[in-house]
């Protein structure tokens, strides 16, 4: 905020007419041409807009204006930042810091979304989508529920969970004298290594399956594919627009499971054959305690749990490591069903 008045000053007294005789251009900005740049927000909810945003709402609105590069559930997409998870991690050796674990006050993220986002149409979000949009992350961090709704008479009664983890910067008394100065020049390496390959930011190259291997890959997908093809054929017969409507619906999901053939476990279990399984069975996925516990007691993926699961996860199965909020729409329940009961077990 202080370097935004910096900079709003230092036009309006590069525009004043003691300046303009030296300079010869600029004029003092209008209250309107300030006032359109004045957006910043305090830690108590100074400079606010009236407005109000709900949970789902922002799913809705985060879905479509920042997913792409934050994911469906803020878990960030690639190398794009995280904006969830993270909790209890400051302490770590490598930390991940987020809006939910790191951030100090929720007027930084409101005014960072409003200022700034979505990426490429900056300040195009009224301000209702911003509060649901915020509500949206506060709920991905598991701070809310399902239920809130953030506004501008709400918003300072919020406080952040790193609220006191900040401490003032006072580095240009205490340590100025020893940054400034002839650098010593002494003791420097005389080399520089590799000393970690850079495999948590995804940008090693991966070594590629050598072309024998491909070639008894797809030799026995060939094999295969007849009778996958016949049990594809045979469930999709069933009604094929609602499947179709089901794989519009699965965009939700693509940022964690993935399903068909070649799927893999990402930070969710693959779904191929999940309808009609037992939970927890997946191999090679670590479900958490909540799952295993009713896997435990018979939990059945049948078209039911399925849909009662995804309609509210949270309240269904109670610490969840899911963070989606749930579909709102029948229709969509119905789809997405459809949709993961076309991929049978191989």
């Amino acid at each position: 905020m202080l370097k935004f008045l910096k900079i709003s000053t230092a036009l309006v007294l590069l525009g004043s007419p003691a300046l303009a005789e030296n300079f010869g251009l600029g004029r003092v900005a209008l209250p309107e041409e300030i006032a359109a740049w004045d957006l910043d927000v305090r830690p108590d909810g100074t400079g606010l807009p009236a407005g109000s945003g709900d949970v789902l709402t922002g799913e809705e609105v985060f879905a479509d204006k920042c997913a792409v590069c934050h994911g469906d559930f803020a878990e960030g997409v690639d190398n794009w930042p995280k904006l969830a998870g993270g909790a209890d991690t400051l302490a770590d050796e490598d930390p991940l810091k987020t809006v939910g674990s790191y951030w100090p006050y929720l007027s930084t993220t409101w005014d960072y979304v409003n200022r700034s986002m979505p990426f490429g149409d900056a300040q195009s979000l009224a301000p209702d989508e911003v509060y649901a949009i915020v509500a949206y992350i506060l709920y991905s961090n598991d701070l809310v529920d399902e239920e809130f709704v953030l506004s501008d008479e709400t918003f300072a009664d919020f406080e952040m969970p790193n609220a006191d983890g900040f401490i003032l910067d006072n580095r240009l008394e205490s340590e100025h004298a020893l940054w400034v100065g002839e650098p010593c020049m002494e003791n420097c390496k005389t080399d520089v290594s590799v000393t970690m390959r850079a495999m948590v930011l995804d940008v090693t190259p991966q070594e590629e399956a050598s072309s024998t291997e491909t070639e008894e890959v797809q030799v026995a997908a060939t094999e295969d594919a007849p009778a996958k093809e016949a049990k594809v054929e045979e469930v999709a017969a069933i009604d094929p627009e609602l499947i179709k409507a089901g794989e519009k619906v699965f965009k939700k999901c693509k940022a964690c499971h993935q399903i068909g053939e070649n799927a893999k476990n990402r930070s969710g279990p693959i779904l191929t054959g999940i309808v009609g399984s037992a939970a927890g069975q997946v191999e090679g996925f670590k479900y958490s305690k909540p799952l295993m516990a009713m896997a435990e007691d018979g939990l059945v993926w049948d078209e039911a749990s399925l849909q009662e699961f995804l309609a509210k996860p949270k309240a269904f199965m109670k610490g969840t490591k899911m963070s989606f909020a749930g579909l709102k729409k029948d229709a969509d329940l119905a789809a997405i069903t459809a949709y993961l009961g076309s991929f049978p077990k191989e």
